[in-house]
């Protein structure tokens, strides 16, 4: 397993914060200033990429298809055709991009969407979840030796060993798996983050969460269970017309949810107890416990158990060391309560 690889000048993986995409996917509406305007806002409110969708519908569907039950449009062809994106845009969206620091790409979903990415020299590429079962699109993409991120909504380990094992066969090992609920929205109790510690161990590959419930709360369970990379849907505004708009965050939401993240990443610190830290010493000192004098005891007096006590604060002998104590001369008096330190003994 790729323990960590880099997406341009990011890397991605364990040790590093958490790689966060705006997905944008076709919520440009076909609207060239609309997707500059999105990539702009998403970088802005904290993401490391964002990413289309790059798609036709006549090749990616059959025209006899129909939707799920939850879009209004039935007939599915007639709902992708207004969300395909222009590729000829694709060169202009990944410079403004590239232009603010961020990182651009894409889901490509036939192989002339892989060359027209390829031909721009996108850093990455994504299967969508309906795509993975399609191991002569993954190979084509994994052929470029770029990482490839492979959604996991609807699948079964054996979907999942055939995406991985197409990979591999063609020599690429920059992978990463995100754990996905293809319902949208989808309710957080079928997002299973779980799932993403067992595709680790199974597969051996980097994981992570595609994140389509609403709010930012799942992602963050998701960082705290070790997602190297996480996925949102965004928008500049739900109330925009198209299907993926009513259940994307809007800026305000994606940049706390960012915030949030790189707050409970900086939490989880690198788990070694080795004792409190600077910030924590002031305080072991004042209420950690240690060894005090139960009364007055002379100068030259021999001490015993019973004139020791344990309380705070810790600025005394640790407590363990009491037997070490017990039966030797008082080198001076020591006052009631006064805590125990090595140079009061003989």
């Amino acid at each position: 397993m790729s323990k960590n690889f880099r997406i341009r000048n990011q890397s991605v993986g364990d040790g590093h914060p958490a790689f966060i995409i705006a997905e944008i996917g076709s919520n440009h509406n076909q609207d060239y200033e609309l997707a500059l305007r999105m990539i702009e806002s998403a970088l802005k409110s904290g993401a490391d990429a964002v990413k289309f969708q790059t798609f036709k519908a006549e090749q990616h569907v059959s025209k006899w298809a129909e939707t799920p039950a939850f879009y209004e449009e039935r007939n599915t062809q007639n709902l992708l055709r207004p969300l395909e994106l222009n590729r000829a845009w694709q060169a202009g969206l990944q410079e403004h991009t590239e232009a603010l620091g961020g990182i651009f790409f894409s889901s490509p979903c036939d192989f002339e969407a892989v060359d027209s990415l390829e031909a721009i020299d996108a850093p990455a590429h994504k299967v969508a979840s309906f795509d993975l079962p399609d191991t002569d699109l993954i190979a084509y993409i994994a052929k470029t030796r770029k990482p490839i991120i492979l959604s996991t909504g609807l699948a079964d380990w054996m979907d999942i060993q055939r995406a991985v094992d197409t990979c591999r066969a063609c020599g690429n090992e920059k992978i990463v798996l995100l754990q996905c609920t293809s319902l949208y929205p989808a309710p957080s109790e079928l997002s299973n983050l779980k799932a993403m510690d067992s595709m680790r161990a199974a597969f051996n590959v980097l994981t992570g969460y595609s994140d389509h419930t609403l709010g930012g709360v799942v992602s963050l369970g998701a960082v705290a269970r070790g997602a190297c990379v996480i996925e949102k849907h965004f928008t500049l505004d739900r109330g925009l017309p198209g299907p993926d708009h009513s259940f994307a965050m809007e800026p305000a939401e994606f940049a706390k949810m960012v915030s949030d993240i790189r707050e409970i990443e900086s939490a989880l610190g690198d788990g070694v107890k080795n004792g409190p830290r600077n910030e924590e010493a002031e305080m072991a000192e004042k209420v950690r416990r240690s060894l005090h004098a139960a009364r007055d005891i002379e100068e030259g007096e021999d001490i015993s158990a019973d004139m020791l006590v344990i309380k705070r604060p810790g600025l005394g002998l640790p407590p363990f060391l009491s037997p070490h104590i017990v039966g030797r001369k008082a080198r001076r008096r020591i006052k009631a309560d006064e805590w125990i330190t090595w140079d009061m003994m003989v």
